[in-house]
C-alpha cells in the first residue's frame, strides 16, 4: 500500500480536521483534572492569606503580653523651645524647668587675606588648634597651600573637632572655624599658624572669637549645666530637648503612665482579629447568582481556628479585677467582630491599669489573655501547625495532579496516534480504491468505443 504524506490527499478528505475534532474531544478528559488543580492552588494561596492574617494577629497580641507595654511613661511639654522622652527607668513626677540659656558651638576667624589664589605656606607647614577643655590639635597643612586648601585639609581631618568655611567680609577672605559639638570645653579657643610663606600674615583674629557654653538651666530649682542641649538623666531616665526659644523661659514637664500606648496596643490587636475575620469571610464565602464561592469554604482548617480564637477571647482570666473581655468594654458582636467600648475601656486603663496589665500580660507569658491567645496562635502558625500541614497537604495533591496530567495526556497522545495511523491506512486504502476505479472505467469506455456502443 503507498504511504501517504500528508492526510487527505489520497481520499480528498479532510482527516487532518476530524483529527483536530478527536484531539479536542480526548484532552477534555485532561479538563478535570486541571481544574482540580486550579482549585488546589487556589487553596494554597488562601492558605498564604490566612497564615499572613494569623501571623500579623498573634504580632499584635505578642504586644499586649509585653508588660513593658504597661510599664511606659510619657513625657509632655507645656511652652516653647523644650520637648522631652521618657525611658522604662523615668518615675512619674511634675517638674518645673527655668532655662537661662542654651549650648552653642565656639566660633573663631582668621585675619583676612587678599586673594583666594595666593599661596600661604611653606613645606612642613602646620595649623595648631586649641579647645575651651585645654586640649590641642595641629592640622598639617600642604606647602604652597591657599586659604581654600587649608579649608579643605582642616574638613577632612575627622579628629580636628571643628568645621572650616570662608568668608568674604568685603575687604579679604577670613577662614572661619566652627567647633562641631557644642559646650566649653569643645569650644575653639584659639588658633596658631606655623611655616607661612615669608610675608604672609595670618593668625587668630581675638575680635572674632565666641567661646563655647554650656547650656544652663534649673529644674525645681537645682541648678543643671549640659554641654549639649541635649540633657540626658538630669532626671533619671528622662531626656530633655532645648532648642534657642526656651531660654529665658520656665517650662513645665510632666512625666506620667503612657495610657495613650495600652489604648493603641489594644485597637492595633482588635482591628487585626478583624481584619482577619474578612479575610476569613471572604474565603468561606458560598456562590451566590453565579459568582464563585470562597476558596476555603467548608475547610475544616478555618472552623478549627475560629473555634479556637472564640475560646480564648470568651474565657475568663482569674485572679484579678477584670476577668473578661467584655469588663473592660471589648465584646464580639453577632458578626463575630471585636467591639470596643471607648468610654469603659478608657475607663479602665485611667483607673486601674496594673488591673488591665494583669489581664492582658498576667505574671508570667501564658497567664494572661494576651499570653493565651497568643500562645493558640503560635501552635496554629508552627510548620508543624493546622496552617502549614493544610498547605504541605495541598501541595502534595497538586503534585499528584501534576503527574495524573501527565500520564493522561501521553494516553491521549498515544490515541491519537493510533488515530493517525489509521487514518493514513484508510487514505491510502481509499486512493487505492479510486485508482482502481478510474481504471476500470476507462477500460469500460476503451470497450464500448471497440463494440461502437454509445
Amino acid at each position: 500500500m503507498a504511504t501517504i504524506s500528508s492526510l487527505g490527499i489520497g481520499s480528498g478528505l479532510d482527516l487532518n480536521g476530524l483529527l483536530d475534532q478527536l484531539r479536542s474531544a480526548e484532552r477534555q478528559k485532561l479538563q478535570p483534572i486541571a481544574q482540580q488543580k486550579a482549585q488546589q492552588e487556589a487553596k494554597i494561596s488562601a492558605y498564604g492569606r490566612l497564615k499572613a492574617g494569623v501571623d500579623k494577629l498573634q504580632s499584635a497580641a505578642q504586644s499586649l503580653n509585653d508588660t513593658a507595654l504597661y510599664q511606659k511613661l510619657t513625657a509632655s511639654v507645656q511652652g516653647d523651645g523644650m520637648s522631652a522622652s521618657a525611658s522604662d527607668k523615668a518615675s512619674p513626677g511634675r517638674y518645673d524647668v527655668t532655662v537661662t540659656s542654651i549650648a552653642t558651638a565656639g566660633t573663631l576667624a582668621t585675619t583676612r587675606v587678599d586673594s583666594l589664589e595666593t599661596g600661604l605656606t611653606d613645606a612642613g607647614a602646620t595649623l595648631d588648634l586649641a579647645f575651651g577643655d585645654g586640649s590641642t590639635h595641629q592640622v598639617a597643612l600642604d606647602a604652597g597651600s591657599t586659604l581654600e586648601d587649608i579649608r579643605d585639609a582642616i574638613n577632612a581631618d575627622e579628629a580636628a573637632g571643628v568645621d572650616a568655611s570662608i568668608i568674604n567680609d568685603g575687604a579679604g577672605y577670613r577662614l572661619v572655624l566652627s567647633s562641631r559639638e557644642t559646650g566649653v570645653d569643645a569650644g575653639i579657643t584659639g588658633m596658631t599658624f606655623a611655616g607661612l610663606s615669608t610675608g604672609v600674615t595670618l593668625g587668630e583674629d581675638a575680635a572674632t572669637a565666641r567661646a563655647g557654653k554650656d547650656a544652663s538651666l534649673t529644674i525645681n530649682g537645682i541648678d543643671i549645666t549640659s554641654a549639649t542641649n541635649t540633657v540626658e538623666e538630669a532626671i533619671q531616665g528622662v531626656t530633655l530637648t532645648l532648642t534657642p526659644e526656651a531660654e529665658g523661659n520656665t517650662l513645665s514637664l510632666t512625666v506620667a503612665r503612657d495610657k495613650g500606648s495600652v489604648k493603641e496596643a489594644v485597637n492595633k490587636w482588635v482591628a487585626a482579629y478583624n481584619e482577619l475575620q474578612s479575610t476569613i469571610g471572604r474565603m468561606i464565602k458560598p456562590g451566590v447568582d453565579g459568582a464563585s464561592s470562597g476558596e476555603l469554604i467548608g475547610d475544616r482548617t478555618v472552623r478549627t481556628l475560629e473555634s479556637r480564637m472564640v475560646r480564648d477571647l470568651t474565657s475568663s482570666v482569674p485572679g484579678g479585677d477584670y476577668t473578661l473581655l467584655s469588663d473592660l468594654g471589648i465584646s464580639l458582636n453577632k458578626e463575630g467582630r471585636l467591639e470596643v467600648d471607648e468610654e469603659t475601656l478608657d475607663a479602665a486603663i485611667a483607673d486601674s491599669p496594673a488591673s488591665v496589665a494583669s489581664f492582658f500580660a498576667g505574671e508570667s507569658d501564658e497567664t494572661g489573655m494576651a499570653g493565651q491567645f497568643s500562645a493558640t496562635l503560635e501552635q496554629i502558625l508552627d510548620d508543624k501547625g493546622m496552617i502549614g500541614n493544610a498547605i504541605e497537604g495541598a501541595e502534595s495533591r497538586v503534585e499528584s495532579l501534576n503527574e495524573r496530567f501527565t500520564r493522561m495526556e501521553a494516553s491521549v497522545e498515544r490515541t491519537i496516534e493510533r488515530y493517525r495511523k489509521q487514518f493514513s491506512q484508510l487514505d491510502g486504502l481509499i486512493a487505492q480504491m479510486n485508482q482502481t476505479s478510474g481504471y476500470l472505467i476507462q477500460q469500460f469506455d476503451m470497450m464500448n468505443a471497440q463494440l461502437k456502443r454509445d
